[in-house]
């Protein structure tokens, strides 16, 4: 009887396993690992379609002071490659090595890349930004923008920090001189920073770091006559071909007042307006025609 039993288990097993899907039966092995060891050959080959990944350094503010920005940068969900306080020493901090992802760049775009935390590495340097008076100086509707008097100043051993280490980092990876560049050159309607006191003219002339235009070329094309018969798409592609993200309608909207801002913090730092005058035109013409072999868009 038992024996009988048994039979009749095994065959209801059998005949479920018939009615079942296959897999349900079928007992599976992991391949078996090779026991050959490979060579990895890098000299025979190489492509010389390639280059760096790392293409651009953003350079930031924290508006912050020292304790607020390291809590942020290493506790919170921002962050950046570097961080240079405002302490008297000599010390430059890393917080994330540069082969990582930092997230400190965001929604924007530069030189036709829109996701620049992947190639991209972000300096934070300790400094309010807005002066705490001025903090609310746009809430009224009196003013669209920031003046130049309204920002913070960087002190002097900052700037040198920064200009060592951007120089070390360009050197490393080939920047090319017109993606060092801002927060807001890359995210103009959300940023500011790092502002209208940050001396790129300083970082160019003494450091030879980043773009900045001849002004033989900028007083060359200080022509009221040219500026007058330019019209606004035929600006805005002037933005376009350095490298800002400007869109292309036929009126300064606000986004494209923004953009102008940014690139007037940059460049005509003194006199930021969010208007395209004569001077910001000829600026952007000298700069356009003193880099217009240096774009990189791979």
């Amino acid at each position: 009887m038992a024996k009988s039993i048994t039979s009749l288990a095994l065959a209801s097993v059998l005949a479920s396993c018939l009615t079942l899907p296959l897999i349900g039966c079928v007992t599976t092995t992991s391949p078996v690992a090779t026991t050959e060891n490979y060579i990895v050959d890098n000299k025979t080959y190489q492509a010389t379609g390639k280059s760096e990944r790392i293409k651009t350094i953003v350079l930031h503010y924290t508006v912050s002071d020292n304790d607020r920005s390291i809590k942020t940068l290493t506790t919170g969900k921002v962050s950046a490659h570097y961080l240079v306080l405002d302490n008297d020493d000599d010390k430059i901090y890393n917080l994330v090595p540069e082969n990582e992802r930092a997230w400190h760049a965001g929604d924007g775009g530069f030189a036709g890349r829109t996701i620049l935390n992947d190639t991209s590495i972000g300096i934070e340097i300790v400094n309010t930004g807005i002066a705490p008076e001025y903090q609310n100086a746009l809430k009224d509707g009196k003013l669209a923008y920031h003046p130049y008097e309204h920002y913070v100043a960087f002190n002097e051993l900052q700037i040198k920090k920064v200009a060592e280490l951007v120089q070390d980092i360009t050197a490393r990876y080939d920047i090319s001189p017109k993606n060092i560049i801002g927060h807001s050159d890359m995210a103009p309607s959300r940023k500011i920073d790092p502002g209208a006191k940050f001396p790129w003219q300083q970082l160019y002339k003494q450091y030879g770091i980043g773009a900045w235009y001849d002004d033989a070329d900028k007083f060359s094309f200080m022509d009221i006559d040219a500026f007058a018969a330019a019209t606004i798409p035929e600006i805005k592609q002037q933005f376009r071909d350095y490298g800002y993200q400007i869109n292309n309608s036929d009126e300064w909207d606000k986004a494209s007042r923004d953009i102008v801002y940014a690139f007037q913090l940059h460049f005509r730092p003194r006199n930021p307006t969010g208007t395209v005058d004569l001077e910001t035109y000829a600026i952007l013409k000298a700069l356009n025609k003193k880099y217009a072999d240096t774009n990189d868009f791979y």
